[in-house]
């Protein structure tokens, strides 16, 4: 909490910035005070922690997982196999030159409304912070070992940190893209309930479920930070 308590200062600052801003425009529709978010993230709180929720998260954490494999593969494959990265890496940063609003659209005429569909989105966001952190991390040169013993003695546990960091950069991206591909094209989840709100002028109907969004990323970086100090207990906290 000491260590935090700067931050906390500052949100409690421009959440009563916010809060006299939303009371002068006084057109909810427009912007919502945080009180009136807080309000109607209560009223709506079993369709959004009952459906919406579950579904976004069902497609955050398949494809967190999918990119998590995928992007310590890629990692692995590149640090062992030098032709390889030099096949791969330009690909991988190409990857991240596409627009995510212009392929979502694609991916759900290609695979439908089901979710598959915001899994890839997911995964396209996802997995690239994973695949060059860990990559970054493996970069160690040495001399009279094999490789195998380079990589599990000094690459692998010097690259512990370097994933550690990618899955806490990873996490926040995974639930905004299955929430952006929630808002362009689903039957359910929050990014989805956040539009039909939209639909309606209902303001803080739409602020609700970015609100909630917005705490279980939180949570779930708090959690990865947690599991994080458990396993690397060599590096001391700064």
């Amino acid at each position: 909490m000491k260590r935090n308590i700067s931050s906390l200062i500052l949100v409690f600052i421009l959440l009563l910035f916010w809060q006299g801003a939303a009371m002068g425009i006084n057109a909810a529709y427009i912007l919502p005070s945080p009180t009136q978010i807080l309000v109607r993230l209560w009223e709506l709180r079993e369709p959004l922690l009952l459906v919406h929720l579950p579904a976004t998260m069902g497609v955050t954490a398949l494809g967190l997982c999918i990119s998590v494999v995928l992007g310590l593969l890629l990692a692995i494959s590149m640090d062992w196999n030098p032709r390889l990265e030099k096949t791969l890496y330009p690909v991988i940063i190409a990857s991240q030159t596409i627009p995510t609003t212009a392929l979502a659209p694609l991916f759900i005429l290609w695979f439908g409304y089901g979710i598959w569909s915001k899994v890839l989105v997911t995964i396209l966001m996802t997995f690239f912070p994973i695949a060059i952190t860990v990559f970054d991390g493996l970069l160690l040169f040495t001399y009279g070992a094999t490789k195998k013993d380079i990589f599990l003695k000094l690459k692998l546990p010097t690259a512990l940190p370097h994933f550690f960091s990618a899955i806490k950069m990873s996490v926040p991206m995974s639930v905004i893209g299955a929430a952006i591909a929630e808002w362009l094209g689903a039957q359910k989840g929050l990014g989805y309930f956040s539009k039909r709100m939209m639909t309606q002028l209902d303001g803080a109907g739409v602020f609700a479920p970015v609100v909630l969004l917005s705490v279980v990323a939180m949570v779930a970086v708090g959690i990865i930070t947690l599991i994080e100090k458990k396993i690397i207990t060599w590096r001391k906290e700064l």
